[in-house]
């Protein structure tokens, strides 16, 4: 085979430092807006982002030359610096260490996109420590729960 062709689709979920609400509604969109292009920037494609106050969710498109932990240190890295550089509400905002990374199909990307979508009617019954944990154990991720939240 003369060329290399793939599909690396992978949902990328972090939360805020402590978990603590930092992504107001109003600020979101920016927020979702500029991951993106920081994706764009380093060779990736956002397929989808959103979230919610706590935390986000993306889809993402990364090449096969690019580790999945540098495609997410690249984008809360560049992420962070940009909300320190433009709001002054947000001087004490941080990402938590961490983040949980699950493969994506071809044919799960129609239901991703939506599930990341309806990510503030999805918490008015499920909070995000629910919500991870329902992840690791949906894609057979061993954990300890000590250690979970940091």
């Amino acid at each position: 085979m003369a060329n290399t062709y793939t599909a690396l689709h992978y949902h990328i979920v972090f939360s805020t430092k402590n978990r603590e609400p930092w992504i107001a509604r109003q600020k979101e969109a920016r927020i979702w807006e500029y991951l993106g292009g920081i994706a764009r920037t380093n060779g990736m494609k956002a397929l989808q982002v959103g979230g919610y106050d706590d935390h986000i969710h993306m889809l993402l498109a990364v090449p096969p030359s690019m580790p999945v932990s540098k495609a997410v240190q690249l984008l809360k890295g560049a992420s962070s610096r940009w909300i320190h550089e433009t709001d002054n509400d947000m001087s004490a905002f941080a990402w938590q260490d961490g983040y949980g990374a699950f493969t994506v199909g071809v044919s799960q990307i129609t239901d991703t996109v939506r599930y990341i979508e309806g990510q503030r009617e999805h918490h008015r019954t499920k909070s995000f420590q629910e919500e991870y944990v329902h992840f690791l154990q949906k894609h057979g991720v061993e954990y300890d729960a000590r250690y979970v939240w940091g």
